[in-house]
């Protein structure tokens, strides 16, 4: 039996992304959660999961923030949860004015988000505060290709580009060209990134932070990069370069693999995390190449692999609500299971 019970409000429950992992994790959470779960579409998958289930508009539309506001305080919430990033930006911005009715927002400073999600601000951050980093430049136009001479290399939006989408990797000047010519069709910039490392070294990492920026914990997952879920692109691997293995591998935002200690990769990117001064999750995705932890992205919210890190005992949003709503005393490095966890498929019936 559950000591206290919570009432929380979990926005972007459907669609496969952070919100049905924070989901996940709360119904693993030492805490009863009463949760009012929200997303843009009426055709949910996870709408029978929470106890209440609201649509609202898209995080863009005008009344996106007020009619939140309303549901939040009318349903008596202690929390709010962002659960995709366009809705994070916007708890961000107001993260005063939901503080002010009363509501926890575990959620990173305008500041953080302005770095992390652009990916060439984030390499330019990594190297201004000698952290290391791939080799990196932005294009915003064929003519800056011609400063380029890395390959293989990774092609990717400099903003977007969530869970690996239009990211590509290239091995030739021709392919470089033919893939920039696209996405500059696309977008106004991208960044080119160094290939590094091999997938079987790339890990996950989550850095945990206190609404006061006080660093709770880290966690790290190796990850097992072996199917249609957990790989986005993979292609032989034509460089002449052995220590990048057989084939050249970009990974989904689906993680999957082995929780444990791995001491010298969590220090790594504690020290990365701590960088940015956040106040609510960092997660770091980066590869260990010869013997260097190497990030080549930084998320700055809760993880999609949050119900995961819950199952081996490191439970963020329950922790968080424990220790920032209810003053719950949360040792620093609490202990937490290794255990290795695979992901498949599961189908739900809403009506």
């Amino acid at each position: 039996m559950k000591s206290r019970r919570a009432k929380v409000l979990l926005t972007g429950i459907g669609g496969g992304g952070h919100g049905e992992q924070i989901l996940k994790a709360l119904r693993l959470g030492e805490l009863e959660y009463d949760i009012v779960g929200t997303d843009m579409s009426d055709l949910c998958a996870n709408r029978n999961l929470v106890n209440k289930f609201v649509q609202l508009p898209r995080a863009s539309h005008p009344a996106y923030l007020d009619e939140l506001r309303s549901l939040a305080q009318s349903e008596k919430c202690v929390a709010v949860f962002h659960g995709s990033e366009p809705e994070m930006a916007v708890l961000s911005r107001a993260r005063a004015a939901l503080e002010a009715d009363g509501l926890y927002v575990p959620v990173n400073p305008p500041t953080v988000l302005e770095i992390c999600q652009d990916k060439t601000k984030t390499m330019a951050h990594l190297a201004s505060c000698g952290l290391p980093a791939p080799s990196f430049m932005e294009v915003r136009a064929l003519p800056d290709l011609d400063q380029w001479e890395t390959l293989p290399a990774i092609l990717k939006p400099s903003v977007g580009g969530g869970g690996s989408a239009n990211v590509f990797i290239v091995q030739s000047r021709e392919e470089l060209l033919a893939f920039s010519r696209y996405l500059l069709s696309t977008c106004e910039a991208f960044i080119i990134q160094e290939y590094i490392g091999t997938s079987d070294d790339e890990y996950t990492v989550g850095v945990l932070f206190g609404s006061d920026g006080a660093f709770l914990n880290s966690i790290a997952i190796r990850r097992v990069i072996n199917n249609a879920l957990t790989i986005r692109t993979q292609v032989p691997n034509r460089s002449g370069r052995s220590d990048l293995g057989s084939r050249l591998v970009i990974s989904t935002g689906i993680s999957q693999g082995h929780v444990a200690d791995w001491p010298d990769v969590r220090s790594a990117c504690e020290k990365i995390a701590g960088s940015l001064s956040p106040r609510a999750p960092i997660n770091v995705q980066c590869r260990v190449v010869n013997g260097a932890v190497v990030p080549f992205e930084i998320n700055p919210r809760f993880s999609g692999t949050t119900s995961l890190r819950a199952m081996a005992g490191y439970n963020e949003p329950d922790i968080l609500v424990r220790r920032d709503v209810y003053g719950e005393n949360i040792p620093v490095r609490f202990p937490y299971k290794e255990m290795t966890i695979l992901r498949g498929l599961q189908e739900h019936s809403i009506g």
